[in-house]
């Protein structure tokens, strides 16, 4: 049972139990099949250990890591995108050359998530379709479908999803295949609430 602090039905969250596993492309998929008929924002969720700090996994890195704040809201900017053979290959410009409206990143430590989402609140549309990615994000608020995408048994599932992945209503195996992807549209029902909300929920 989750104790999360928000309900967010209008969200469908995306997990992975490891790097690489194909959060973005599923995301992008998401957004074109429901770009024409929701508004539709993208959101990236990046949990930080703590301020100033270095990237984990060795090196200068990208830079994500470091913040002087609590957390950092920003929004993916219209002009980063460009065709495909020279689009950005940042996960946020992705989603926004994908047809999302809007892409924010929200780079938090996990102490003040609940303050970074309530920060995003405040930017979004309260109609909007939104189509996340993190694990972390799970432990705050409660979507109307968080999905788990895995390599499956034997491998070793990072921190942040092992808190969250008993949580997973859908779980994709990693590498997503069409196959996949049309049993889990299958499952997933989008629709408009009477005040023209958008509404995740499941099939059954």
């Amino acid at each position: 049972m989750s104790n999360a602090a928000f309900s967010a039905g209008q969200m469908i969250l995306i997990g992975g139990t490891g790097r690489n596993r194909g959060k973005t492309v599923l995301a992008e998929e998401l957004i074109r099949r429901f770009k024409g008929r929701f508004s539709v924002v993208g959101l990236k969720v990046t949990t930080v250990a703590h301020m100033g700090g270095v990237c984990p996994r060795g090196g200068a890195g990208c830079g994500a890591c470091s913040i002087a704040e609590k957390y950092v809201l920003a929004e993916e900017p219209e002009n980063s995108v460009t065709p495909p053979s020279g689009c950005s290959n940042k996960d946020t410009a992705r989603l926004l050359y994908a047809g999302a409206e809007r892409v924010f990143w929200l780079r938090s430590l996990r102490s003040a998530l609940d303050e970074g989402y309530r920060a995003v609140l405040e930017k979004i549309p309260p109609g909007a379709l939104i189509i996340g990615e993190s694990n972390s994000l799970r432990e705050v608020v409660n979507p109307g479908c968080f999905i788990m995408v895995s390599s499956g048994l034997g491998e070793q599932v990072k921190p942040s999803a092992a808190r969250v992945v008993n949580l997973a209503q859908i779980t994709l195996e990693s590498p997503l295949t069409e196959d996949g992807i049309q049993k889990l549209m299958a499952e997933l029902i989008v629709e408009h609430t009477a005040d023209g909300h958008a509404m995740v929920r499941l099939a059954g």
